[in-house]
């Protein structure tokens, strides 16, 4: 599995550990996106974020490499998921792949009936300018 470099916000991995501590620690979603902010190698305030970097609640264009089909995608909290409006929860395996990917980064990752997702971020189309709502 390729795991690239990835940046998160400060507010969203405490966000994101409130999520983890009031759901089940043994949830595969959970147990990916411990990892995923385990290992995160730069910690920005949400006002510092780099424009090119996926946060909680940006909307991206990213692309599936082995379909070649695109996606326009918003990662939200769990209770925000709706796939008709291409909203994806951060404790989907797309979800916590795409958390802190950069432009032109890309990721394999498992995805269900043992298939793996290469996905490459194309664009960062929006991001929240004050770390977005949160329940959390």
């Amino acid at each position: 599995m390729t795991a690239p470099s990835i940046t998160l916000t400060r507010l969203d991995v405490q966000r994101l550990e409130r999520l983890i501590d009031s759901l089940d620690e043994t949830l595969p979603g959970v147990i990916a996106l411990q990892t995923e902010l385990d290992r995160a190698e730069t910690l920005v305030g949400h006002d510092e974020v780099p424009a090119d970097v996926v946060t909680m609640n940006s909307r991206v264009h990213c692309r599936e490499e082995s379909s070649g089909k695109d996606y326009h995608l918003t990662l939200v909290y769990p209770q925000d998921a709706n796939a008709d409006e291409g909203k994806i929860s951060i404790l989907a395996p797309v979800g916590s792949a795409l958390l802190g990917l950069k432009v032109g980064q890309h990721i394999d990752w498992p995805a269900p009936g043992g298939k793996t997702l290469k996905l490459t971020l194309l664009e960062v189309e929006s991001q929240p300018v004050n770390g977005g709502d949160c329940a959390f």
